[in-house]
């Protein structure tokens, strides 16, 4: 009953203490991430308008206290000696990546939020952002279960489109394993089974389990490290028709960024493994606008 007191005195304190402003945003279904830089400007970035100040200005104390307060919570401690705190927020399960003084001059985080609601391939065609010839041979493709790799920088929208190519499954009858370090993808199989990479139990460790786990298809939400290479063994023995997303450049960069996460766990690359495994590579770009892009569908070239 104490733990629960104390945690319950924690999340108000904490709402309190983040206040309306970025409570409205966290309610916002359009609003995607918020972001306080280290001089207290609250920027925001949302569906359709790209990123904006919200000429809102915190003061290093309060920011400070927000970091705080959600390490508190999480039964962690943020100070000098420890400046990063990396979790999720309350309730909402919103990501949270926060840094104090000395790292940086000043406290700075960023929340990326859940999606609240699924982008189809539909909407992605009506944007623009999509032609419906592409959507076609993504719905062919998922149908005829080929392995797809959507690749990207960072906020590219890699995961957005991967809740729409998830979206697709909706009527399948395939035992859908997904397997992520946060939970950021949305699913509606009836035979589904989430599972979460932590501290203890790293990706590679998720990867190399779900292999007894009867799998007819392996999602993970991003593969960044030596798991690669479990990934690649496990959509090549019997498991077709995943989905996986990765951090590149460019789409001609993606083998290379795959072949160079294999790297980390052998020192020769399997190059079959990767050309037996990798179907398609689905490449997202944002604009100036801040809009996601589908630049390219494209089967690798090795």
């Amino acid at each position: 009953m104490h733990e629960t007191k104390t945690t319950r005195r924690h999340l108000d304190m904490l709402t309190t203490s983040l206040g309306s402003d970025i409570a409205t945003l966290l309610e916002n279904p359009d609003v995607i991430e918020i972001m306080l830089n280290p001089d207290g400007k609250l920027w925001a970035e949302a569906y359709g308008k790209g990123k904006y100040f919200t000429n809102i200005i915190f003061n290093p104390k309060q920011a400070t206290n927000i970091i705080k307060l959600i390490a508190a919570y999480h039964q962690e401690i943020a100070d000098y000696e420890h400046p990063e705190v990396a979790c999720e927020l309350p309730e909402s399960r919103s990501r949270f990546q926060g840094w104090l003084p000395p790292v940086v001059v000043a406290p700075t985080f960023t929340i990326r939020k859940r999606a609240v609601r699924i982008f189809t391939l539909d909407n992605y065609v009506e944007s623009g952002s999509l032609t419906s010839e592409q959507a076609e041979q993504l719905r062919i493709s998922i149908k005829e279960r080929k392995n797809i790799l959507v690749a990207g920088g960072t906020g590219s929208g890699k995961t957005t489109f991967v809740n729409a190519l998830l979206y697709e499954l909706k009527d399948c009858k395939d035992r859908v394993i997904v397997l992520e370090d946060l939970p950021e993808l949305q699913i509606a199989v009836a035979d589904c089974v989430k599972l979460m990479a932590t501290n203890e139990v790293s990706m590679r460790d998720l990867v190399k389990g779900v292999l007894r786990m009867r799998p007819d298809r392996i999602i993970i939400g991003e593969v960044r490290d030596g798991s690669a290479l479990e990934l690649l063994k496990a959509w090549n023995t019997g498991h077709p028709g995943g989905i996986c997303t990765i951090h590149a450049n460019s789409p001609e960069a993606t083998i290379s960024r795959l072949e160079d996460l294999v790297h980390e766990v052998v020192s020769v690359v399997p190059a079959h493994l990767i050309r037996e495994a990798i179907d398609l590579i689905v490449f997202m770009q944002r604009d100036h606008a801040g809009n996601y892009k589908v630049s390219s569908i494209a089967e690798p070239v090795y």
